[in-house]
C-alpha cells in the first residue's frame, strides 16, 4: 500500500551526470503516469556533460550543439524544471530553498523560492579544491562549470591570436594530473594544430609549452600503474613537460611557485588538483566529511534523514575496505539508477535496497585519435588494458550511453548522424 494519500513530490537538485538521468527515468516511470510530481532544479538552463569540459575549453567540441535544454527535455520526459541556485533545506518543513534569480544587469527576475518535497535528491556535484593555496583563486582557472570552460576557451584563443602575430611561444601550466589535467594537456596540442589549419600559420606544437604538475609520485593516481605509465609515455611524446612529486605552494600572476622555490610560468594557469563538495552542504545539519561530502547510508539516504538522498560527487558512500565510491561520472550514473529504483519502491510502500558500485573501468582521452584505459570484466586479473582507436571508440561510447539514457537510442542515433553532417559544413573546432 502506498505511503502517500496524494502524489509524492520528488525534488532533484542538480542536473548533472546523475541528476538529469534520474529526473528522466522518474519522469518516464512516475511522472508520465501521474504517480509522482518530479521537479529538477539547476542554476543553469542547459546541461553539458562535465567529462567533456576540457574539450569545450579547447574548442574541440561546440557545447551548444550537444547541450540539453532542461525545459525542452522536461516537457518530453514528464517532469518539471525550476531554474535557480540551491541555498539550503528546511528539513522540518521539507522545503528546498532557492536564491533569487538575477539577470546580468543585476535585476531580479524571480524572488527567492521554496519548493516543498516528500523526498529530495542532492546531486549538486563538486568543485575544484584549492587546498587554501595562496593566490589560486585569484590567478588560476578552473574547469568546474560550462562558464569556466568557455572563459578558458576565450582566453586561449586570444593568447593564440597574439602569439601568431608576435611569433612568441605559448605556455600553459596545469596543476593536477588526474583525468581532467591529463586530458586538457593532450587537447591543447591538438587545438594548436587545428588553429594552424585555420589561418594561424605561425603556430606550431614546438612553440606550445604545456606543464603538467602533480604533487604525487605519478600521474593519474586514481588509476592503475600500467595505464598511468602508458599515458605518461604518450604525453611526453606529444611534448608535455611532466613534473611529478612537485607541490605548488603559491600562485602569482602567470607564475606558479613550488615547494622547492621553482617558478613555473604560464600564460594560462589551470587548477585541476582534486575536488570538494560545495561548502553549503556542511550547513544542512547533516553528517559531512572533510571535503563537505554528505555521509550516506548504503541506500544512498543521508545519515539521519531518510527523506534525503545524495548521489554523485557530493556523496560520501563507503564501499568496503576503507574506500569510498570514486567521484566519477559512472558512479553518479549508477547511483542515479539505484536511487530511481528506490524512489519507485518507496512510492509503493516498499523498502529501499542498498547501492552496489560496479567499476566498469577507466578511460583517458588523449585528444581526437587515441585513448588509454582499462575495461572491467570477467577476465583473469579483472581488467583488460586497451589503447589507441579501440580505446577512443569506447571513450566516445560512454558519452553516447549518457545520451541514450536521456533521449533513447533512436534519438541518440539521429544526433550522431547530425553530428557527422555538421563535420562537413562546420569548422573542426570552435573558432569563436
Amino acid at each position: 500500500m502506498s505511503l502517500f494519500s496524494s502524489q509524492p513530490r520528488i525534488v532533484i537538485v542538480g542536473g548533472g551526470a546523475g541528476g538529469l538521468p534520474l529526473a528522466t527515468y522518474l519522469g518516464r516511470r512516475l511522472g508520465k503516469r501521474d504517480k509522482a510530481e518530479i521537479t529538477l532544479v539547476d542554476s543553469n538552463s542547459i546541461h553539458v556533460w562535465k567529462p567533456r569540459f576540457h574539450e569545450v575549453a579547447t574548442g574541440a567540441i561546440d557545447a551548444d550543439l550537444d547541450a540539453v535544454d532542461y525545459r525542452g527535455h522536461a516537457r518530453m520526459n514528464h517532469y518539471s524544471f525550476e531554474l535557480g541556485s540551491f541555498t539550503g533545506l528546511d528539513r522540518e518543513a521539507r522545503e528546498v530553498h532557492l536564491a533569487p534569480l538575477i539577470d546580468a544587469e543585476g535585476r531580479e527576475i524571480l524572488p527567492s523560492r521554496k519548493l516543498p518535497y516528500d523526498y529530495v535528491v542532492l546531486a549538486i556535484g563538486s568543485q575544484g579544491n584549492d587546498f587554501n593555496v595562496p593566490g589560486v583563486r585569484q590567478h588560476c582557472m578552473f574547469l568546474d562549470t560550462r562558464e569556466q570552460a568557455d572563459r578558458f576557451h576565450d582566453r586561449f584563443l586570444n593568447i593564440c591570436l597574439a602569439a601568431n602575430y608576435s611569433s612568441q611561444p605559448i605556455s600553459v601550466a596545469i596543476v593536477g594530473a588526474g583525468a581532467t589535467g591529463v586530458e586538457l594537456a593532450a587537447e591543447l596540442h591538438h587545438a594548436v594544430d587545428m588553429l594552424k589549419r585555420y589561418g594561424h600559420k605561425k603556430l606550431a606544437r614546438e612553440r606550445l609549452h604545456v606543464h603538467l604538475i602533480e604533487a604525487g609520485p605519478r600521474i593519474l593516481p586514481a588509476l592503475n600503474e600500467r595505464v598511468a605509465t602508458a599515458v605518461h609515455t604518450e604525453l611526453r611524446r606529444e611534448g608535455v613537460q611532466i613534473h611529478i612529486a612537485t607541490q605548488v605552494n603559491e600562485a602569482r600572476e602567470r607564475v606558479l611557485v613550488t615547494r622547492d622555490g621553482e617558478e613555473i610560468e604560464g600564460d594560462l594557469l589551470v587548477w585541476a588538483a582534486g575536488i570538494k563538495a560545495p561548502p553549503l552542504l556542511a550547513a544542512l545539519g547533516l553528517e559531512t566529511n572533510r571535503i563537505n561530502q554528505v555521509v550516506v547510508e548504503p541506500t544512498l539516504q543521508a545519515k539521519g534523514d531518510e527523506r534525503i538522498f545524495v548521489i554523485g560527487d557530493c556523496a560520501a558512500c563507503a564501499m568496503g575496505e576503507g574506500k569510498q565510491v570514486p567521484p566519477r561520472a559512472q558512479s553518479a550514473q549508477q547511483m542515479a539508477a539505484q536511487t530511481a529504483a528506490n524512489l519507485v519502491r518507496l512510492t509503493k510502500g516498499e523498502t529501499p535496497k542498498p547501492f552496489r558500485y560496479k567499476d566498469k573501468g577507466s578511460l583517458v582521452s588523449l585528444s581526437q585519435f587515441t585513448s588509454i584505459g582499462t575495461l572491467m570484466g570477467s577476465l583473469k586479473g579483472g581488467q583488460l588494458f586497451i589503447e589507441g582507436r579501440l580505446a577512443r571508440t569506447m571513450y566516445i561510447s560512454l558519452y553516447r550511453l549518457h545520451q541514450a539514457a536521456l533521449y533513447g537510442w533512436p534519438r541518440t542515433l539521429l544526433l550522431l548522424a547530425a553530428g557527422r553532417f555538421n563535420r562537413l559544413v562546420r569548422p573542426r573546432m570552435k573558432l569563436h
